[in-house]
């Protein structure tokens, strides 16, 4: 019998070598291999592909990756990486090779020219002697699905992951005027072992043409059709470019107001919706994934009881809008008035624009206007609070995402002396925005966000110095180099704003033997995210003597010497009373003489691709089995919690008694952040008689989070009690998480 090689010749089938590729995937564990051949049930038959055997051969590892035999996740990948290296061309070609016939082809950019055959050759040396294969098997699964540039129609690789993270690093830091060749080979050995996560516009789309790399898009749409339009197109341009959309759709007035004296009656909000979701919808996101968005609302706009059942599955299409996740917006005011047992009065946004101006940036002023018009009469209606609040939490358990936006936390404890009205897509980006009205001009303010994350466990706090430096550097780069295909986007090159973030929190606690919420637990948390943004300031200081402050650097708290240390809920005192233990108080004398190149540092977001690529736990998140299958474009994915076999079952999220340890835990580290956190909330509705979630629970949880200076909850899961679940990303797509 023959069998066909990837070549196209033919060769005589040898049984031997296939126990010979699984012994050395298993590295020499014969107990092993003869499972995964055995398992296989290869049928051969005449001229059947080689590829195809080692295709079956792949599966067959991967369905036998279990809590009990973890190594067959490694074994696995081994095999993926073999597959990969005889598809790719280049894969043994020396580094100036492999980049010479990208950029030719056009698939690198044309700024890898800028790299000296010299430069080449150095780099080369560290390329290849770095062996980077720290993969499991889902991790690299991933990365061929989502990450490797490949034709997306033919499914032809044009590199593998140790070509794709030298020349991410080779681009990030091409226009260094000294050095470069140093940071380059840093960034490459931090990113390829994992020590930083990278988000997927970064991943996918340095050393391509395609120069959008922010993860996250906030559109201020204004109450006007010529905003509404032109907002829609910048939707269009940011999710073709890879980015997540973050809506505020507070501005547009209600359904049934006046438009020239009553010539013409609005619509309300709900056609425009539909208009941006579809936009949202018409683009593949360079067939990695589908674009999506969240749209942000205050409590007190006319259309709120419309606008809470948009995502749920009753009603019709023409008063549905699913396909879009939506974050209600809550104040002081709201709270006390859901403990009077008092009603919240409706105002529309268009005829009370004083309302709106003062709307989370001054709290006090925002609540004395806000009697005064309902003195005056013009609320256009009336909802009880607790029937409101109700509302909100059912809607928000119903369909895991409807999120919270603490606005006037959010302004207290931002960075910025800006009003912020909106966050994006994943409830973690708090930045100030403006309406637009003509995307070709720069009128209003589109706000981005370039993202990163530290893994805590392969990361020690001794390294945390270093590699803030080199994240800082590198997303700051990016900022310059990336281009804005909106005009009002440009001002992030005034902002430069960037948030650096955390993963595998859940990792690091297991490692020090320690759970969410427990005294221990909070004070390394709280030491490990001290130093994080201690140094990041720092560095953000050290970049602004080398390459100048940020130009709207005077428009922050930073400006005047104010620290998120500085604003911290004093409540969160009772929870973690730690000492700060750095050097703070020279620290901000820097940072006021001298400036920071940044206006905002952190944030923590999802990291759910990149948690699958580096075997980590997702974020800040509880993971929710030590054995999880998760849905990819090619099928699905057995992920195992890194070391499983010794992981706490108390860190697994259905395991946790309430959200109160999660609560605490981020009430931590947002001590430290200076924009939000993507903080879910997780619930078991087996802990309660019959099975039901009583709603208080989930209203206590809010109130808590309120009372301890969370700014934004992202989504409400609740465990339907199947055990064979296949997970999805936690982000729908994927655009703002990591």
């Amino acid at each position: 019998m023959q069998v066909i090689k990837r070549n196209g010749n033919k060769e005589d089938l040898d049984i031997a070598k296939i126990s010979k590729v699984l012994l050395w995937a298993s590295k020499g564990n014969l107990e092993q291999a003869m499972a995964v051949e055995i398992n296989s049930k290869l049928h051969f038959y005449e001229d059947m592909p080689t590829s195809k055997i080692h295709d079956i051969l792949i599966n067959s590892a991967a369905d036998l990756i279990s809590t009990e035999d973890p190594g067959y996740s490694r074994l696995a990948a081994k095999l993926v990486q073999q597959d990969i290296n005889r598809k790719v061309p280049t894969s043994d070609s020396t580094l100036s090779v492999h980049i010479d016939k990208m950029v030719v082809r056009g698939i690198y950019d044309d700024s890898f020219n800028k790299w000296s055959d010299e430069d080449l050759r150095v780099l080369n040396l560290a390329y290849q002697y770095e062996d980077v294969n720290p993969f499991q098997y889902a991790g690299i699964r991933q990365v061929v699905d989502k990450y490797l540039l490949k034709d997306r129609v033919t499914g032809n690789l044009y590199e593998t992951p140790k070509q794709m993270f030298m020349a991410i690093s080779m681009q990030l830091f091409v226009n260094e005027k000294a050095g470069r060749i140093r940071l380059v080979t840093d960034f490459y050995k931090a990113i390829s072992t994992f020590k930083i996560n990278l988000p997927t516009p970064v991943m996918c789309g340095v050393r391509t043409p395609n120069r959008q790399y922010s993860s996250c898009t906030l559109i201020d749409v204004g109450d006007s059709l010529d905003s509404i339009i032109h907002s829609d197109a910048a939707v269009t341009y940011y999710t073709a470019k890879r980015a997540g959309i973050g809506l505020n759709v507070g501005r547009i007035r209600e359904v049934g107001s006046k438009i020239r004296n009553g010539e013409i009656v609005h619509t309300g909000l709900i056609p425009f919706l539909k208009k941006f979701e579809a936009s949202t919808k018409c683009c593949t996101q360079g067939g990695v994934r589908g674009g999506t968005s969240t749209s942000y609302y205050p409590f007190w706009h006319p259309e709120f009881k419309r606008l809470i059942v948009l995502k749920n599955n009753k009603g019709t299409e023409d008063n549905r809008v699913r396909k879009m996740d939506y974050g209600v917006q809550l104040s002081s005011l709201f709270y006390k008035r859901v403990k009077d047992n008092s009603d919240i009065s409706l105002f529309s946004p268009a005829d009370n624009k004083e309302l709106y101006a003062e709307w989370g940036i001054n709290d006090d002023e925002f609540n004395k206007l806000y009697h005064r018009f309902e003195a005056q009469g013009k609320a256009v209606g009336t909802i009880n609070a607790r029937e409101m609040f109700s509302e909100i939490c059912k809607e928000r358990i119903d369909t895991g995402r409807i999120y919270i936006m603490n606005i006037d936390t959010v302004n207290d404890r931002s960075s910025f002396t800006d009003q912020i009205v909106m966050s994006n897509l994943c409830a973690e980006i708090t930045l100030p925005t403006k309406p637009i009205t003509d995307v070709t001009e720069g009128d209003g303010e589109i706000a981005l966000c370039v993202l990163a994350a530290v893994n805590m466990v392969k990361t020690d706090i001794s390294q945390l110095p270093e590699i803030t430096a080199l994240i800082l550097r590198a997303l700051d780069n990016i900022i310059t180099e990336q281009d804005y295909p909106v005009k009002a986007a440009e001002k992030m090159l005034g902002r430069r704003s960037v948030g650096v973030g955390v993963t595998n929190l859940a990792g690091f606690l297991s490692g020090s033997e320690n759970e969410y919420g427990s005294e221990s637990g909070l004070l390394i948390v709280d030491e490990y995210m001290e130093s994080l943004q201690y140094h990041l300031i720092k560095a953000s200081v050290n970049l602004a003597i080398e390459r100048g402050k940020c130009k709207t650097f005077h428009k922050t708290k930073y400006s005047k010497g104010i620290l998120p240390v500085d604003t911290w809920s004093k409540e969160m005192k009772d929870v973690c009373d730690r000492p700060l233990s750095l050097d703070w108080e020279t620290l901000r004398k820097e940072v006021v003489s001298i400036g920071m190149r940044n206006s905002t540092l952190t944030a923590i977001m999802p990291c759910e691709s990149s948690s699958v690529v580096s075997n980590s736990t997702n974020g800040i998140e509880p993971p929710r089995a030590k054995l999880s299958v998760k849905k990819s474009k090619t099928g699905v994915l057995k992920q195992l919690v890194p070391g499983a076999s010794y992981f706490d079952h108390k860190l697994l999220a259905w395991n946790i008694d309430s959200n109160k340890p999660l609560i605490e835990n981020a009430s931590v580290m947002q001590r430290y952040v200076d924009q939000s956190i993507s903080l879910n909330t997780y619930y078991n509705p087996s802990r309660y008689p019959s099975g039901n979630l009583p709603i208080s629970v989930v209203m206590n949880d809010i109130m808590y989070a309120y009372r301890l200076g969370i700014k934004t909850l992202y989504y409400a899961n609740t465990n339907d009690g199947k055990t064979d679940k296949i997970e999805t990303d936690g982000c729908a797509s994927g655009a703002c998480s990591i």
